[in-house]
């Protein structure tokens, strides 16, 4: 084939983000929702940078070729991340200025530069500087008394150079834009009462200099941005003190090295010059934003009372079966196993009501999860330490090296343990990345064990925002596995063989390689094959290949994957038959759904699978995960509908060509309504009845 076998999973990521950001381009996304998906791109963009771009580096210094794709070297591989990047920049901040803010305007919504406000703007500002900004401040200068300030991850300031009249000795000093305060301050005026007319603090402070460098000549300014890179290397499993050893990893990130400086086009040389010798990065480590500096304090005018400017509001449907509110969810479960589909229907009043249920209920002895990420104030702490402080046996297994929740994480452990929780921090050498619950239950006199099996984390908002899948089950040969899993989990032993899940990294990928020859001996033998999966990333180097020999022998393979995809559609004679789609708008894509012919006349009575691992390696062979087999038919149906409309979809939908790039797709003549809603939109109608 032309070209090398795989893409380059940064590359392809890039790729991704690159949709999010059309999220904000697009004139159909709602005006203050276009505002969001600036400030998103941003957001991950920035944790890009942090996770990946160190690595890169040091594979230059030391002379490693970078080995991901076979098309770069390392070198190569930073040089073509900066192009993309950059021409991404110019994108964000010709939407920004040219589209957005227009926009804006005309809904009453004014983001103004200093030198548009009125005089009696600008002696409000100024008031409010003195007020509320000014005392906040800290000017940071640098001379032989002062050492360069240390300049923290992700934060914004303002660099400029300073001369003494008296001594005409120049110096650098910094002032970092407190993000303690909004980021644009709405100013009110006699002649623009209850108007909605913004300045930027950074402008305000910028304005504002003399009040804090008083008979300096101020020659030069320059805001800019500093990351750090946050893969911080270290043998967390041979620390005893898991606790104390990740508290030190989050410590040490925040001293570590700069990876990347944001600065407007065109910025003060001399002040750029300092601050690239200061943090020692190259001109490839630099990056002109020709629009703001930080897109993401624009949330702060996202959240603007304009509800029509945003999507409309939604509300997760209690499933039918769970709405008389006297019912016992586990009646409801023991009556057929429940499939939820968040945020359509309701986390709170199914996978949350299980845990409450669960802690009021007498009979319940018994109630372990796990916590990868729950988010602050989450229900589910509170929750399992009034269970244990009622006598219940209650474990909880918390993966403190979840990334950038560390902390959190770390806060949450201590407060259950002080409880008397059972709190445990997962397996040797592996991060816990299952989201699992098992309950267990006096019945009849004996233990009956009900168990929550999903894709998303046990947390409350993002349920609302993420595109999830939750199974609540009794069924004896899943939850008989899942006991297995608790007590590999906080014991120790080698399992590795379970009745009806897929564990990885026990039996996971070896699981799924057979399941993808099954489909590939079925083709051959003339029997209808078929694999359809959704999930976050494709990159497992086995599956992918396997994969292409499937396409080669015949076997149709549909994937819908939201973010980076190294797998080539497409190719003549080797992945011809394949083709990936990637679905971005209102709702994070999140679950993860594998479906497999298996011979079946009608593809409802295939196999399907649900759980919390992508098709990446670092799933599949580094982390304890779970999938489970879905075995009701209508939960079938359900989900093999969901599948359909996300492979339909003609508005959200976007078709991964063989070289990496993407094409949005575009509504066919006499294309079905349902397709060219989107799939969120129909998700949504179907949820409450007025699609059908």
């Amino acid at each position: 084939m032309a070209g090398a076998e795989f893409l380059d999973r940064d590359l392809n990521w890039l790729e991704f983000n690159r949709r999010v950001l059309n999220e904000a381009v697009d004139e159909r996304t709602p005006l203050l929702e276009r505002v969001n998906f600036l400030s998103i791109f941003t957001s991950n963009l920035d944790e890009f940078v942090m996770k990946r771009v160190y690595g890169l580096r040091e594979q230059v210094w030391v002379g490693v070729k970078h080995h991901e794709s076979g098309e770069h070297t390392s070198e190569s591989l930073l040089h073509a991340i900066h192009g993309v990047i950059q021409d991404m920049l110019v994108k964000q901040a010709t939407t920004y200025h040219s589209a957005i803010k227009p926009a804006l305007a005309q809904q009453g919504i004014h983001l103004l530069s200093w030198d548009k406000l009125t005089e009696e703007e600008k002696k409000t500002a100024a008031a409010v500087f003195e007020k509320v900004v000014f005392p906040v401040l800290t000017p940071l200068s640098v001379d032989e008394g002062h050492p360069f300030p240390f300049i923290s991850n992700l934060s914004l300031s303002l660099g400029m150079t300073l001369l003494d009249p008296q001594t005409g000795v120049a110096s650098f000093a910094r002032v970092k834009i407190p993000d303690t305060l909004p980021q644009w301050l709405r100013i009110e005026t006699a002649g623009f009462r209850k108007a909605y007319r913004f300045v930027s603090i950074v402008d305000l402070i910028e304005h504002h200099l003399d009040r804090l460098f008083p008979d300096m000549r101020i020659t030069g300014v320059m805001p800019f941005r500093v990351t750090r890179n946050a893969e911080v290397e270290s043998d967390l499993d041979d620390v005893e003190d898991l606790l104390k050893a990740v508290a030190e990893q989050v410590r040490q990130r925040r001293m570590e090295c700069a990876v990347r400086l944001e600065c407007a086009p065109g910025a003060d040389p001399l002040n750029r010059r300092i601050l690239m010798d200061a943090l020692e990065l190259g001109e490839e480590d630099v990056y002109e934003m020709p629009g703001l500096i930080e897109y993401r304090s624009l949330r702060h005018i996202a959240s603007l009372p304009f509800p029509d400017l945003r999507y409309a509001p939604w509300t997760p449907r209690v499933p039918l079966s769970l709405q008389p509110e006297e019912s016992c969810i586990f009646d409801v479960i023991r009556a057929g196993d429940l499939l939820v589909h968040h945020p359509y229907e309701s986390f709170d009043d199914t996978v949350l009501r299980l845990i409450k249920e669960a802690v009021t209920d007498p009979d319940v002895l018994a109630i372990k999860m796990t916590l990868y990420r729950t988010g602050k104030d989450s229900p589910f702490v509170p929750l399992l330490i009034r269970a244990a402080e009622q006598g219940k046996q209650v474990a909880c297994l918390v993966e403190l090296k979840a990334r950038f929740d560390e902390t959190e994480n770390i806060q949450i452990a201590q407060k259950m343990e002080r409880a008397g929780v059972h709190v445990v921090y997962g397996v040797e050498g592996l991060k816990t990345h299952t989201k699992t619950t098992l309950v267990v239950r006096r019945e009849e006199g004996e233990s009956r064990c009900y168990a929550h099996i999903g894709t998303g984390n046990y947390h409350r908002q993002t349920a609302r925002l993420y595109v999830d899948v939750s199974l609540l089950t009794c069924r004896p040969d899943l939850t008989a596995d899942i006991v297995d899993l608790f007590n590999y989990l906080t014991g120790r032993n080698r399992k590795g063989d379970y009745r009806k899940l897929l564990i990885a990294p026990a039996n996971m990928k070896s699981r799924f390689l057979e399941l993808i020859r099954r489909e590939i001996e079925h083709q051959k033998a003339g029997r209808p094959a078929h694999i359809l999966a959704k999930m976050n990333q494709l990159e497992d180097r086995d599956v992918c290949r396997a994969l292409s020999e499937a396409s080669q022998a015949g076997v149709a393979v549909d994937l819908i994957v939201r973010g980076f995809c190294t797998l080539r559609p497409g190719v003549p004679k080797f992945s011809e038959n394949i083709r990936v789609i990637s679905i971005i708008g209102r709702f994070l894509e999140h679950s993860r759904i594998y479906h497999f012919r298996n011979g079946a006349a009608d593809p409802v009575d295939g196999e399907y699978y649900i759980g919390s691992a992508d098709w990446m390696h670092r799933n599949l062979e580094s982390r304890v995960e779970a999938i489970t087999p879905i075995e009701e038919r209508a939960l079938r149906a359900d989900l093999w509908r969901i599948l359909q409309i996300q492979m339909r979809d003609q508005r959200q939908a976007w078709e991964m060509k063989a070289d990496g790039t993407y094409v949005h797709r575009t509504p066919s003549p006499g294309a079905d309504s349902a397709d060219t809603l989107g799939s969120h939109e129909t998700m949504m109608r179907l949820a409450t009845g007025s699609e059908r």
